[in-house]
């Protein structure tokens, strides 16, 4: 059984992938999962293939999901998506890129926020 927790990033991630989906984006796998770490959504953006970090944040969090991807989980979603391209031979010359997408609960419901290209800069 899952824990709360597990319950709202579940459908953090469903939400998200929705809302990206309504803007063109194309589902290409969920929930690639490593040892060293799991990328939640793989999708295409046109010839780019995007690397999703989805980030469930609630009531009252101290950070938003963009800057709550610290350099450790930055490395370990870095990891992962070397491997998936390993895997996936037809995506490894492609460009890519890492986004995050925030899940936030207000009082008003749900809030998403999609930063493309997050990692840069």
């Amino acid at each position: 059984m899952r824990t709360w927790r597990q319950r709202a990033g579940r459908r953090a991630e469903r939400k998200a992938r929705r809302h990206l989906e309504r803007r063109g984006l194309k589902t290409i796998a969920r929930n690639y999962s490593r040892p060293y770490g799991e990328i939640d959504l793989v999708m295409r953006d046109g010839p780019v293939v995007v690397f999703i970090e989805v980030r469930y944040r609630g009531p009252g969090s101290w950070l938003d999901g963009v800057h709550s991807v610290d350099a450790a989980k930055r490395r370990r979603l870095t990891r992962a998506a070397e491997s998936f391209l390993q895997a996936h031979p037809e995506y490894d010359t492609d460009p890519t890129r890492f986004d995050v997408v925030s899940v936030s609960r207000t009082n008003f419901g749900r809030r998403i926020e999609w930063v493309a290209d997050a990692f840069t800069g």
